[in-house]
């Protein structure tokens, strides 16, 4: 017994026909009459009786009917559970991002995606560049979007854009007039800074003496600073996505010199394929950068 016959005897059965159901099953009448003629000594049972050109089933055939449909409903449910997996993916989409990108480019993208793919659920994480890269490499997260890359080893990583500093400052301040701004520019400002941790932090941090700059606030979010700076409180120097997304009103920003370069890496786990799903919002976050 194997498939075929299963298939053709649950195609009679549904049509009454022999001649039918070949014709749905694209096949000749006379290579079904052989699998029903196989699949009855094979099986030891009745399971038609010819009536003219017609067959009538026997009770054993009603009895088999039912575990075939059985065995379809089973069929079915496999479908369907292939057609979600490839619509939305094994359990949706995870992605781990850093606050930055997170507040500007994924947002965009996201909305790109959506398009693409309506109703697949997205769990967005922000988090450190080193958790994301952890988080993409156990699992956690099916890809990730990093101002650095922390776990080179464990993931695979790959620079998708950079784009120069920006120096912010308050509408009306004294530099707001410049059209660059340099480090001795900015000896005795109160200074906005990112924490100790950051990335970007550290290349900022080498290009000030610090017996001259006053280092007065720190904070973790760059979407702070810049609320922070619109009021007043100080200067500082951000990703020029987070100034562009906001879009505060008295806030100025000014080019800075020497060039600091804030990056995003796509972060994905090593030795793991990529669904669907990551790949179409992949090519969402390159129209974005595009």
């Amino acid at each position: 017994m194997n498939f075929k016959q299963i298939e053709m005897f649950r195609a009679v059965m549904l049509s009454g026909s022999m001649t039918l159901a070949a014709k749905q099953l694209h096949t000749s009448q006379p290579n079904v009459s052989r699998a029903i003629a196989l699949l009855q000594r094979e099986t030891q049972l009745k399971l038609f009786d010819r009536v003219g050109v017609r067959v009538t089933p026997t009770p054993e055939a009603y009895a088999l009917m039912r575990e075939v449909e059985r065995s379809y409903v089973g069929l079915s449910s496999i479908q369907e559970a292939a057609a979600r997996i490839g619509t939305y993916g094994v359990d949706g989409l995870r992605v781990a991002v850093s606050p930055a990108l997170g507040i500007s480019l994924l947002p965009r993208a996201l909305e790109i995606f959506r398009k693409m793919r309506p109703g697949v659920p997205v769990v967005v994480s922000t988090a450190d560049s080193a958790t994301i890269c952890k988080s993409t490499a156990s699992g956690a997260s099916d890809f990730g979007l990093a101002a650095s890359v922390a776990l080179p080893q464990e993931v695979d990583s790959e620079l998708i854009h950079q784009q120069s500093a920006v120096c912010i400052v308050p509408e009306g301040h004294r530099l707001a007039r410049k059209r660059k701004v340099k480090p001795t520019d900015l000896a005795g400002e109160c200074f906005i800074s990112m924490p100790s941790y950051d990335t970007a932090r550290h290349a900022i941090d080498r290009l000030f003496d610090p017996e001259v700059r006053k280092l007065e606030i720190e904070t973790t979010q760059a979407s702070t600073i810049c609320v922070m700076v619109a009021r007043g409180l100080g200067v500082s120097i951000v990703n020029p996505l987070i100034h562009k997304e906001l879009s505060l009103l008295g806030v100025r920003a000014i080019p800075f010199e020497p060039e600091i370069l804030f990056r995003c890496y796509l972060v994905r786990a090593k030795h793991r394929s990529t669904q669907a799903l990551v790949s179409d919002f992949i090519a969402a976050v390159d129209q974005v950068l595009r």
